[in-house]
């Protein structure tokens, strides 16, 4: 059975460029649209209610939260399948349950209100960490997140982190028909090597030398499989989070890789992820990629 693709919506704008992104993602996929709402309130109050002809106004908002994002995506595209639901418990446990079944998760960037819009930044992070699926953040501009650039940048790290977002992004060009373009930073040595007999040459030119090399043995089983995505290989020297949210103002979709360990051991965030989280211009997609037990 093909998993859905999950959105959850809290009420605010950028709930519902979630809900539009996540709509026009299930269009291209073929996928079942799953609009969530958490609302903690079901789980302690809800069952009072049971034989009441009255709707609470906390479970009428919950309906009206789902019921206006549901219309949204039919509006947008009439062709998507969509199931809605009222989760009663708190939006950071309920999207990591829904992660386990679900090919990925979609959030906005920030909720209502300063406070509510810090908890679903905090949510998103969570998410990002801990997710058994792709989680994307949707921000920036109405032309990134419409995918009006024809270009999905992939940042590629670490083998150990690299490789399941390597094939996410590959299938997303493959899908948009669009150009991917691969990203690896390399970094100059903040000091320079002391000279030493046995040692001949320039560090940093050596890992200026040897990315080209390393984006080749990241990029070649996923080219070989998807051979029609027009893939161009991008290094630059500097910081990977700067390099990154550069390339992000011109993007449809920045991927990044997220390594991922068996509980109890939880790996953090790294600078990187959450830079592109905070700052990007284009939505993010953070791939989870499990290391061995």
């Amino acid at each position: 059975m093909t998993l859905p693709l999950v959105v959850g919506v809290d009420g605010s704008e950028a709930g519902l460029w979630a809900a539009d992104w996540a709509t026009d993602e299930a269009a291209l996929h073929g996928l079942e649209l799953r609009i969530v709402h958490a609302s903690p309130w079901e789980r302690y109050e809800g069952p009072v209610f049971t034989h009441s002809d009255e709707v609470p106004a906390e479970r009428a908002l919950a309906q009206d939260i789902v019921g206006r994002a549901a219309e949204r995506a039919r509006q947008r595209n009439p062709g998507v399948k969509i199931t809605v639901d009222i989760i009663p418990d708190d939006a950071e446990a309920a999207l990591l349950r829904e992660a386990r079944r679900a090919v990925a998760v979609v959030t906005g960037c920030r909720g209502r209100g300063p406070i509510t819009g810090a908890l679903l930044g905090s949510v998103s992070r969570s998410l990002a960490t801990h997710a058994s699926s792709p989680v994307v953040v949707v921000r920036g501009t109405p032309h990134n997140r419409q995918g009006a650039n024809g270009r999905i940048v992939l940042g590629v790290g670490d083998a150990a982190s690299s490789t399941a977002a390597i094939r996410f992004a590959f299938r997303e060009a493959e899908a948009r028909r669009c150009a991917l373009d691969a990203v690896r930073a390399w970094r100059r040595p903040a000091h320079k090597p002391l000279a030493h007999p046995l040692l001949a040459g320039d560090a940093a030119h050596h890992d200026e030398d040897q990315t080209p090399a390393l984006l080749d043995d990241a990029l070649r089983a996923a080219e070989q499989e998807h051979p029609h995505v027009l893939t161009h290989r991008v290094t630059a020297e500097g910081p990977a989070r700067h390099v990154l949210l550069t390339h992000s103002a011109t993007a449809d979709l920045l991927v990044l890789g997220a390594p991922r360990r068996h509980p109890p051991f939880a790996l953090p965030l790294g600078r990187v992820a959450h830079a592109a989280l905070q700052h990007a211009d284009c939505p993010v997609a953070v791939v989870p990629q499990r290391a061995a037990p």
